[in-house]
């Protein structure tokens, strides 16, 4: 039985503050509980929505392992309380899991298949470490030149990409100063408020002048990563962190982080039964390989993908959340694209924002989603480069 694609809109996006890994406030928060803050978080956005309409959760994690593993997505959505009735699934495209979980969320809606999709990720880089637990690469990589990027570490791409598109040391430093300033701009300004469900922290610590274990709590409601003492300088003394000769440092790469975000997806007929307001229509994903070795570069063959499908050009869009993984290769990208910088990371990124992997894409599409609403533009897009060689980007409509 053939079905009309309908659309897919977006009625809550929130996500947890992003806390540094591995000693920030989030470091023994586990990551599940962090994906059920963000899914309760996102149901009390919309009251009017009974949760055993909602027919699956669809989760990020790019790391699915250790405390985030035994499909997160399904455990998460029991302990948030949801309807066992409800299902669970958790994917994983690295950096872009977050993302895919949204464009696989909402293809459910689009081809008929559910009217009610929650859409999320989380990542707890303090819990699980980048690469895992026990990383197994096939020895057939090393068995040629062919495959070896498989094997590169993100900071050695980041520098192949420095080198191939000439993005020098100053400008990484200078972009990601940027980063730093713009997120604390935005912050002073309250412009995280709406997408941000402040966490509770419970700590168990000795207090050893009263021999007893003493409980404290603290609130967390801004991301941990914005530094007030960055500047040129500091950035500029930093030696570089993946080789010897580089240009690509701890100060101009994305953070470790935890985090996790979650949106809510419906029909236009929930939309109508439900009496709801739709905060964006999601338009369309793309996904393009790229060679691993420069895996950075990947957004500049996923964004006009996206363009093209949904019929749209670069000037069409006012927001864009282009992911920070490194300096080098956001540079390169806005530069390759020809990006009009103004429109890219209006609040900051990854550098100063945090990356907790797989949670990523839903907590960018929750920052563009709220603030396409509040600066009345039209279209967003989210966008990221991927490791293993990938680009993705998602686009969003704001109504």
């Amino acid at each position: 039985m053939s079905r009309q694609i309908q659309d897919a809109y977006v009625v809550a996006a929130v996500r947890t503050p992003v806390g540094k890994a591995p000693r920030g406030a989030l470091r023994t928060v586990r990551p599940d509980d962090l994906l059920v803050h963000a899914i309760r978080a996102a149901l009390a956005q919309v009251p009017g929505l009974d949760p055993a309409l909602i027919q699956d959760v669809v989760a990020g994690c790019a790391m699915p392992e250790g405390a985030q593993g035994l499909n997160v997505a399904r455990i998460a959505a029991l302990l948030a309380g949801l309807p066992q009735s409800v299902g669970g699934v958790t994917v994983n495209r690295f950096c872009a899991s977050g993302l895919t979980a949204i464009s696989m969320a909402a293809d459910r809606i689009r081809v008929g298949e559910a009217d009610v999709m929650i859409a999320a990720g989380t990542e707890s880089m303090s819990m699980v470490p980048m690469m895992g637990f026990t990383p197994s690469v096939n020895p057939r990589v090393f068995e040629g030149d062919e495959n070896l990027g498989i094997a590169y570490g993100m900071g050695l791409t980041a520098e192949k990409v420095a080198a191939q598109w000439h993005v020098s040391r100053e400008d990484q430093d200078a972009f990601a100063l940027a980063s730093h300033q713009k997120a604390l701009a935005a912050q002073q300004s309250g412009e995280f408020a709406d997408e941000i469900a402040p966490i509770e922290v419970v700590a168990h610590v000795p207090d050893l002048d009263a021999q007893a274990i003493v409980t404290r709590r603290r609130t967390l409601a801004l991301d941990e990563g914005p530094r007030a003492d960055t500047s040129a300088d500091a950035l500029a003394r930093l030696k570089p962190a993946f080789a010897a000769k580089g240009s690509v440092t701890a100060g101009n790469s994305s953070q470790t982080s935890d985090g996790a975000g979650a949106l809510i997806l419906v029909s236009e007929k929930i939309l109508k039964a439900c009496n709801l307001v739709p905060l964006a229509r999601f338009v369309t994903f793309a996904v393009r390989g790229v060679p691993p070795e420069i895996m950075g570069i990947g957004p500049k063959e996923a964004v006009p993908a996206a363009l093209a499908q949904a019929g749209l050009s670069q000037d069409d869009l006012g927001w864009i959340e282009l992911n920070e993984a490194f300096a080098a290769q956001s540079l390169a990208v806005i530069r390759d694209l020809g990006l009009d910088p103004a429109k890219v990371n209006p609040l900051g990124g990854a550098i100063a924002l945090g990356h907790p992997l797989g949670a990523t894409g839903a907590i960018r599409a929750a920052t563009l989603v709220h603030g396409l609403r509040r600066r009345k533009l039209k279209y967003g897009m989210v966008t990221m480069c991927v490791g293993t060689g990938m680009g993705a980007a998602g686009i969003f409509e704001n109504l």
